[in-house]
């Protein structure tokens, strides 16, 4: 019913992180002088807002294609009966907050996996050789 909002508001809880962690990466970048290479964590928070976002908005696509979402209000077509209210709290705390720790732990997988594969390559290049 609205499980899509759990991975939607983690998505924007990201989202937030991902642009402080980006602006203090590029004060951090000023001051060095030798580029290492990685990947940088602004770039792997981006790549699990993506998934959190792709992933919520096919979620919501498939409830309002089966009439759970609406556009008028309530919006949420289980918002208008108190019994409705509990199960899709029920189906957001378990449900929603499932894929949502699902996709972020295949997120983490994928980020050890692309660390792994950065640091086959050599370590660090001084900014004159770029």
């Amino acid at each position: 019913m609205a499980c899509f909002l759990v991975s939607a508001a983690e998505a924007i809880a990201v989202k937030a992180t991902e642009k402080r962690v980006e602006s203090a990466e590029q004060n951090e970048k000023q001051a060095e002088d030798i580029v290492v290479k990685k990947i940088p964590f602004s770039r792997k928070l981006h790549w699990l807002s993506n998934l959190l976002f792709g992933g919520s908005a096919l979620l919501a696509f498939e409830h309002i294609w089966h009439g759970e979402v609406v556009p008028w209000f309530p919006f949420l077509t289980a918002m208008s009966d108190v019994a409705d209210r509990a199960e899709m709290f029920h189906e957001m705390a378990t449900v929603g907050v499932g894929m949502a720790a699902l996709v972020t732990v295949t997120w983490g997988i994928m980020c050890v996996v692309a660390d792994s594969i950065v640091k086959r390559e050599p370590a660090t290049v001084s900014k004159e050789e770029e």
